[in-house]
């Protein structure tokens, strides 16, 4: 299911430090929205510091830069103080912003199937419509590329 085209689904959240966000409050500001399984596993500390190294360029570009997982605020307040992390991390834990955005899925893992977060990254731009998407992403290079779509916008 492509969101591209379509109006980001809104949502509100807490976020790390224990204050809510508001997708559609972030406007005129451009978002970019990754969702990622789990705090302080290898790849998504990866993803995380790799967002977090860019982000000079993406405030620069007028865009902010927001992870989703359904870990807790504490978790990621933990995540942030042990890595010394700069993007905004919000908690979904109801999953309901990652069912909106079709990333709760189907995984397989050693030959098991069970329900989890697909990494997945968003490009909304200052209207609030969805971009550009990256599905089943590879953290690898992942970040520059959505840098580069980040200030074509």
């Amino acid at each position: 299911m492509s969101l591209i085209g379509t109006p980001a689904p809104d949502f509100t959240l807490p976020r790390d430090g224990g204050s809510d966000v508001t997708l559609s409050a972030l406007r005129p500001d451009a978002v970019v929205l990754y969702f990622y399984p789990r705090d302080d596993t290898p790849g998504c500390t990866t993803e995380a510091l790799d967002f977090t190294a860019s982000l000079d360029a993406f405030t620069a570009a007028g865009v902010q830069v927001i992870g989703v997982s359904k870990d807790s605020v504490a978790k990621h307040d933990k995540f942030i103080a042990k890595h010394d992390l700069g993007v905004m991390l919000v908690s979904d834990e109801h999953g309901t912003t990652c069912e909106d955005y079709g990333v709760w899925v189907e995984k397989n893992m050693y030959g098991k199937t069970y329900m989890g977060i697909e990494r997945a990254t968003f490009l909304i731009d200052g209207a609030g419509v969805v971009r550009e998407e990256w599905r089943k992403v590879k953290v690898k290079g992942h970040v520059e590329a959505v840098l580069e779509a980040a200030r074509a916008l």
